[in-house]
């Protein structure tokens, strides 16, 4: 981190800025806005400026820069086209331990503008540490169509309860499941449409009704790795957890997301390492729901896909414990998308079975004869250990040699790699490669199109990330 984001409060705070043209001007209404005391030192100023001294907005000193302007200063910008007096406001207010910014001029900075999305009292800062302007600007763009234009009255009217609130909830977790309440009520829309009076009346009545406290699970589907593949709902649950409870397939780009302040359970769910057993994390899920947590129980793919999340709904819905449930992209889905294999194909293949190659000890065997038929696609989750079982079970039981296969390894993931081969080899593929977990089999002709479809980490791809939203509703 380059810069410390801050937001400092600049009421009557006495700031120079050193120019009078257009860029000066600019820099004058920001501070204004702050309401900071402005002084502005030139030979000569814009029409602009010299209206707002009219108006005793500011204050201007018709003169070259001097040292002696920077007394009192709390923060100086050297905004003139003259390099020479931007290097010495720089060096000067440097070394007074000013904060100082010259224009355009990143090194000669030791603080910097951010692009600002205001819906006061709300405001968000983004920045690039001034290496990127354009991308900071785009991102703004794009969170000015996402943030509606009531949130910032919504948030004036609830910091009006805020004493309130803290003298009727004196734990903060109570606090914060109170507002949680209040965001999730009609109390917002009111704010939207403009009725605060009644938005206000019904905050009273939440105040004053008698809290009850109840936990509630989220199992949530996490998807094959890529961030970008989460659903909405689980990116808000996931902002919203008291606790998150998660193994080790979640991938570090995705638990990034999760509300900063939340208390985070890693239970393991590793092939050959299970840090803690699956009856362990059930009963865990249960006993956070009842101290009144919201928690969200975050599974890699899908939870009701491979990821047992039915076993730990069971017991969720025998302790009459709240859940929702929320699917995630399944790793069979998400990883034949991004290696350009599709599952279904009307020259290659007419049916598609998921598979694990990870069963219940003492479980039945599965059907191979099935599993051996042609003209089918089989996606085989955890199937790296079991692959020369696999190889061989399929083998036997009718499929040919030559059935193309593909090796998905971290699927979705930045270091994603698919390994291309036929089913005769598949093993050796495994071992002779390095496959290691998380990676996914597919067998089955659709496996040859890999060569012909591929497109992640192969050409360059426009990121939605960096455009902003048009025409949203």
């Amino acid at each position: 981190m380059q810069y410390l984001p801050i937001f400092t409060k600049l009421d009557d705070k006495p700031v120079l800025v050193v120019g009078g043209g257009d860029v000066a001007l600019r820099k004058c209404r920001a501070f204004l806005k702050a309401r900071a005391h402005v002084t502005l030192v030139a030979p000569e100023f814009c029409d602009e400026l010299l209206a707002l001294a009219k108006q005793n907005e500011v204050n201007l000193i018709t003169d070259i820069f001097k040292e002696q302007y920077l007394d009192q200063q709390m923060l100086v910008i050297a905004a003139t086209d003259i390099d020479s007096v931007n290097k010495d406001v720089f060096e000067l207010a440097n070394a007074r331990n000013i904060f100082v910014n010259v224009v355009d001029d990143q090194p000669k900075c030791s603080f910097i503008f951010p692009s600002i999305v205001d819906r006061d009292p709300i405001t968000i800062a983004i920045s690039s540490a001034g290496t990127a302007p354009v991308l900071a600007r785009r991102l703004r763009e794009k969170l000015e169509t996402l943030i509606p234009q009531h949130i910032g009255p919504l948030a004036t009217l609830v910091g009006s309860f805020r004493d309130k609130v803290k003298q009727r909830f004196k734990h903060f977790a109570d606090r914060r499941q109170f507002w949680e309440g209040v965001f999730d009520s009609s109390v917002v829309s009111k704010v939207q449409a403009g009725n605060t009076d009644a938005a206000t009346a019904q905050l009273e009545q939440l105040l004053d009704a008698k809290p009850e406290p109840e936990g509630e699970v989220y199992v949530v589907g996490a998807g094959p790795g890529d961030p970008e593949l989460l659903t909405l709902k689980a990116l808000q649950l996931m902002q919203q957890a008291d606790v998150v409870v998660y193994d080790y397939l979640v991938s570090d780009e995705i638990m990034d997301l999760v509300r900063r302040d939340a208390d985070l359970v890693c239970v393991g769910k590793r092939l050959g390492d299970h840090s803690v057993a699956q009856e362990d994390t059930n009963q865990m899920l249960v006993d956070f729901a009842k101290q009144g947590k919201k928690v969200c129980r975050i599974k890699g793919g899908d939870p009701f896909i491979y990821g047992r999340g039915g076993e730990e709904v069971q017991v969720l819905a025998a302790n009459k414990v709240r859940y929702q449930i929320v699917p995630g992209i399944t790793a069979a889905a998400g990883c034949s998308a991004y290696a350009g294999i599709p599952l279904t194909h009307r020259d290659h293949a007419q049916a598609i079975q998921f598979v694990t190659g990870h069963c219940k000890k003492d479980g039945q065997e599965l059907d191979w004869q099935s599993l051996a038929k042609p003209n089918q696609t089989l996606a085989i989750y955890m199937g790296v250990i079991k692959s020369p079982h696999i190889q061989a079970q399929l083998l036997k039981h009718g499929r040919g040699a030559d059935t193309p296969v593909a090796i998905i390894e971290n699927g979705t993931r930045k270091e994603q790699r698919v390994i291309t081969g036929q089913l005769g080899e598949l093993a050796d593929l495994i071992s002779r490669h390095s496959i290691i977990s998380p990676a996914l089999l597919i067998i089955g002709e659709v496996a040859s199109l890999h060569h012909q479809l591929a497109w992640f980490g192969q050409t360059e791809q426009t990121s939605s990330f960096a455009q902003p939203i048009t025409g949203v509703a």
